[in-house]
């Protein structure tokens, strides 16, 4: 865990950091961002004591990391630069065995950390290993770069806008793969990035930061969904939510309370509640409010005249999502089922909502609002 306790740094009469209270949990991914000159990649050499803060604490699993050899500290923590900084007359073994080497490890157990490292991101060591970094691509340089920051096994890696000089095709392919990487590793990762949508896709959390303080440090869905703070609306783009389904849950746009009926209810009853509510189906629920499938106009209109009860004709095959299930995971069952809505409900089965196509529409095309209105 790394921790923030009131921590300042000053330039003469400028403040770069203020007041910073901040608590990152091992083995997440957080995000700073803000304009520049906001503080936060002062903030990330203030972890590795690049410099050191005015005032103020800074903790890693509780040791104040002021009263610690900076040489030790810094071989400790990986850091990933936008420059990459590999040492051009180095090989790329001896590039990722940097710190290794420092530390004092034997040859054997050295060479054995470039393999693996060289394997995990796709580099065949019988290729890569005794090339130089002229000899790369600047893709296969910046895995190096974050290869190299792993190598000594640290926990905590520091990374300052890594990626922001590569193409963007390139810079997709390395956040798929740092973020693979942390799922497979666990290590706590505090990453500098101006660009909000790679700051959406890789963090557990986000910073926002301005004028040397975090604004709202939040996840990202809550900082999409309740910004806290007029700076942070607009700095994420207000309409960014809409272009991202994958981070709306459905729990924030279903219909709350949609029509429903027992399944001991004849069909006729059906029907007439059908025409008072005006819908075209309704959700079949026991009486604890336990889901059991849908009845549609066409299914009474199949069996009319006859004398049937709703559990008799019911749809029970009828493809569900749980409350945290994101309005993407919805779009892809109405595509491949060709259906128009897909009930919600909670993980003992029990209706708690419903999606429909028309609502998904209004949600897209005009913003987020809570549920309510008719199936």
């Amino acid at each position: 865990m790394l921790t923030f306790e009131n921590v300042t740094k000053n330039y003469g009469n400028d403040t770069a950091v203020d007041a910073l209270d901040m608590t990152i949990e091992s083995g997440e991914i957080t995000v700073l961002i803000g304009p520049s000159g906001c503080g936060k990649t002062t903030t990330l050499r203030m972890i590795n004591r690049l410099i050191e803060p005015s005032s103020g604490h800074i903790y890693i699993d509780g040791v104040d990391i002021g009263k610690t050899d900076p040489v030790e500290h810094r071989r400790n923590i990986g850091y990933v630069i936008q420059q990459i900084a590999l040492f051009p007359h180095m090989t790329i073994a001896e590039n990722i065995a940097l710190v290794p080497t420092l530390k004092k490890w034997s040859e054997q157990k050295k060479d054995e950390r470039v393999d693996e490292l060289l394997h995990f991101v796709g580099m065949p060591p019988e290729t890569f290993k005794q090339r130089y970094p002229h000899e790369l691509s600047g893709g296969q340089q910046q895995r190096i770069g974050v290869i190299r920051a792993l190598a000594a096994d640290p926990d905590i890696i520091l990374m300052d806008e890594p990626f922001s000089a590569l193409d963007p095709i390139t810079r997709i392919a390395l956040q798929e793969e740092l973020i693979e990487m942390n799922n497979t590793l666990g290590k706590t990762i505090v990453f500098v990035t101006h660009d909000i949508d790679e700051a959406l896709k890789l963090a557990g959390r986000i910073a926002v930061m301005k004028d040397g303080k975090i604004v709202q440090l939040d996840t990202p869905e809550n900082l999409l969904r309740n910004p806290a703070h007029g700076f942070v609306e607009e700095f994420i783009g207000k309409d960014r939510l809409l272009r991202r389904p994958e981070l709306i849950q459905v729990r924030d746009i279903m219909i709350a309370e949609p029509v429903t009926i027992s399944p001991k209810r004849t069909l006729t009853q059906a029907l007439e509640r059908m025409r008072e509510r005006k819908v075209d189906s309704l959700m079949v629920v026991e009486k604890e409010g336990r889901f059991v499938g849908v009845l549609t106009a066409g299914d009474v209109l199949d069996h009319f005249g006859r004398s049937m009860v709703v559990s008799e004709v019911v749809r029970t095959n009828v493809n569900r999502v749980p409350e945290d299930s994101n309005v993407s995971e919805v779009l892809a069952i109405m595509s491949t089922e060709n259906v128009g809505y897909v009930p919600v409900v909670s993980d003992e089965n029990i209706l708690r909502g419903l999606i429909t196509r028309s609502s998904l529409i209004n949600v897209l095309g005009h913003g987020v609002t809570n549920g309510g209105g008719e199936a």
